[in-house]
């Protein structure tokens, strides 16, 4: 297991317990799965004196055929309470200024200390596009109470409902909040408005709902939400879900080809939480080449809070697809990627323990507080499609941005994480890895530093 696993492992099962005797129907079950608010969750590890990392039940392993959410959030110790106080040891949590800081969206200053820092991304054209599943009652309203929140501008939100076989003129919504799931996938779509706005704050969004989780569903939905971005003069949609890597994945990239559209994905989160066995997270749509493929850091902080690096984080998913061979513009990594299409591309600020605070209704998202820091991949992906967004090149498809990140392994465009470790071998195997500068499958080219490389 991990460093300090004893002590981890010891105030998980401290931490199940609690939990199960607040709601003594809901005891642990044999997935280990403990009941936090209306969702089910699973422990993954404990950080002594921050809090506890927690998976919920739509982000662990789904049956095939469906996909399931990458996010995780932190339970810190200490309740959050406003103003929000983020330095750490005793909490980690990053702001739309402090990630706007970090990634130059903004001019650095005060070491990017979410505590101070408050100057705003200011971009943000046209339209970007998300994709989940299922209904969040309160997407626009809790959009609009962290807008308010963090001094962002108003959101201009538009939801768009699917049914199963349809997401044109479709006027009810798909199920919300009825199981654990589904509380999950709403936590989700509140974590990708979220995230896409504060780094595109000008950015019109398009929030297309699948009736349900199916691959199927979901793909039908990001027809819809390609559509609606082209029709607005083109921008990027981000995917922060995932289903298994498999070879029939090739007859299903024809989803993510849209004139005048990029396509994100976010790679994954560690199917088991991270403890060895290690088991590496390779998933489609993240795989497919008409997709850039984003993975995960974790923002490292001193004592005072101000930033220090980025580090591999070590639960983010990437690796070598089993089903898709390597593109072109991944020639100039063929000795790292052999014939296959590796993943990610790129990454950014992806662990809980450096999550971003995300407002979701509890009563929609079945969380007991209405802020959560939430990480995951999920973060990573409409981060990283909002800066594409912010940049104004949009470029006229997936693989024409995807040329311009691998064009310049070692130049400024992108920041080389050279620290942390990860556990994305090629295939089952799941080796180690150090992160290292230039591509590895860590965290691809590394993260923006900038806009220019987008």
């Amino acid at each position: 297991m991990k460093s300090h696993s004893w002590v981890w492992a010891a105030t998980a099962g401290i931490f199940a317990v609690a939990v199960a005797a607040a709601v003594p129907s809901l005891a642990q079950d044999t997935n280990g799965l403990v009941p936090y608010g209306a969702m089910m969750v699973k422990v993954d590890h404990v950080v002594p004196g921050v809090g506890t990392v927690v998976i919920p039940e739509s982000s662990l392993p789904q049956p095939a055929g469906q996909a399931r959410t990458h996010f995780q959030f932190l339970i810190p110790e200490a309740p959050l309470t406003t103003p929000f106080n983020c330095l750490p040891p005793s909490r980690t949590c990053e702001t739309p200024a402090s990630l706007a800081c970090i990634y130059r969206l903004v001019p650095q200053s005060n070491g990017c200390n979410p505590n101070i820092v408050t100057t705003l991304a200011s971009g943000g054209h046209r339209a970007i596009g998300i994709v989940d599943a299922f209904h969040d009652q309160t997407a626009l309203s809790d959009l609009q109470t962290f807008s308010t929140t963090f001094g962002l501008p108003a959101p201009d939100l538009e939801v768009v409902y699917c049914s199963a076989t349809s997401c044109t003129n479709v006027t009810t919504p798909p199920p919300a909040c009825q199981t654990s799931s589904q509380c999950g996938w709403a936590h989700e779509e509140s974590l990708d408005l979220q995230a896409a706005h504060s780094m595109a704050p000008h950015a019109k969004i398009f929030l297309v709902e699948a009736y349900s989780n199916s691959i199927a569903d979901l793909l039908l939905a990001e027809e819809k939400a390609a559509q609606l971005v082209a029709g607005a003069g083109g921008g990027e949609v981000s995917n922060s879900w995932g289903g298994q890597d498999s070879s029939r994945d090739r007859s299903r990239d024809s989803h993510f080809v849209k004139s005048g559209v990029v396509f994100f994905a976010s790679t994954g989160d560690h199917k088991n939480g991270g403890d060895p066995p290690y088991v590496a997270d390779i998933e489609y749509p993240s795989v497919s080449p008409d997709v850039v493929a984003v993975g995960g850091t974790q923002i490292v902080r001193g004592s005072n809070g101000s930033f220090m690096y980025e580090s591999a984080w070590d639960n983010g998913g990437g690796g070598l697809s089993t089903g898709e061979t390597r593109p072109s513009y991944q020639n100039v990594v063929k000795n790292k990627v052999g014939s296959r299409r590796g993943v990610p591309d790129v990454a950014a600020d992806a662990a809980p323990e450096s999550g971003l605070l995300v407002y979701c209704t509890p009563s929609s998202c079945g969380t007991e507080s209405a802020f959560v820091i939430t990480g995951g991949t999920s973060l990573a992906a409409p981060l990283v499609a909002a800066m594409s967004n912010a940049a104004g090149h949009f470029r006229r498809s997936s693989a024409s941005q995807l040329g311009v990140i691998y064009r310049d392994l070692n130049g400024s465009e992108y920041n080389a994480i050279s620290h942390g470790t990860c556990h994305n071998g090629p295939g089952a195997s799941a080796v180690t890895l150090n992160a290292t500068s230039g591509w590895n499958v860590c965290t691809g080219v590394g993260t923006p530093h900038g806009l220019s490389g987008l």
